[in-house]
């Protein structure tokens, strides 16, 4: 393998893990590995500390293929809890309000979650990277200030309701790049006349690469250590 000319790696990304631990990680063992200083490393799609699943991590000249794995198609599997909202849109921040879910029945869940197919406008969550004048918005949001987002066009191709256990639903989303899973849960709470927010996020697939194919953060030293590794010519 030559990581310099460029590798394409899929991880599962740990509960808590920052997708920056990961890239983190995967340089400080290549570095220690190949015996450079510096070696390029960046990650195709942020996933936030509280989700899991697939990470796709790519080294050096194939950082440039990052852009290409972004626009690929993602598929999660979330899992909302119904009738109270948290400022996060998931579990990061404590609940900050309850709504009622008397009414909420499976067929509504079913039916509404079908408005969500196609093409849609999502407003980002106020804690997220998006940038609003040259800083992320969580920073405004961290610090108490308000922060105005507009809303961006995405696309839902496939949604389904998996496990209905009231408060607690499950469902699957196929879905473009740039969609908020956390803020498809508050457009969802919503639109049931209620509230919600994720407890559970994992990414199961983008494009054609499917957790199964990821190997664990946790082995990636035991991995490397098996590989056939082209390290740089010195020129003495």
């Amino acid at each position: 393998m030559n990581f310099i000319e460029g590798e394409i790696l899929y991880f599962d990304k740990p509960l808590k893990w920052t997708s920056f631990s990961v890239v983190n990680k995967v340089r400080y063992h290549l570095s220690h590995k190949l015996g450079v200083k510096k070696i390029k490393v960046g990650h195709a799609g942020t996933l936030d500390p509280l989700a899991t699943g697939v990470m796709i991590i790519c080294t050096g000249k194939a950082t440039k293929r990052i852009e290409e794995f972004q626009g690929h198609t993602k598929e999660y599997i979330a899992t909302l809890r119904l009738g109270a909202t948290t400022p996060s849109f998931d579990m990061e921040h404590p609940i900050d309000e309850t709504y009622p879910t008397e009414h909420i029945t499976k067929e509504l869940v079913e039916k509404t979650l079908k408005t969500f197919i196609g093409s849609i406008k999502q407003v980002p969550p106020v804690y997220s990277a998006c940038k609003v004048e040259g800083e992320r918005a969580y920073k405004f949001a961290r610090r108490g200030e308000e922060v105005q987002l507009k809303p961006k066009t995405l696309t839902i191709d496939e949604i389904e309701l998996l496990a209905y256990n009231m408060p607690v639903i499950k469902i699957r989303i196929v879905c473009s790049k740039g969609t908020y899973i956390r803020a498809l849960a508050r457009d969802i709470g919503f639109a049931l006349r209620s509230g919600a927010y994720l407890i559970e996020l994992r990414r199961t697939r983008v494009g054609n690469i499917k957790v199964e194919d990821c190997m664990k953060v946790d082995d990636f030293t035991e991995w490397l250590d098996k590989q056939e590794i082209e390290k740089l010519e010195r020129n003495d």
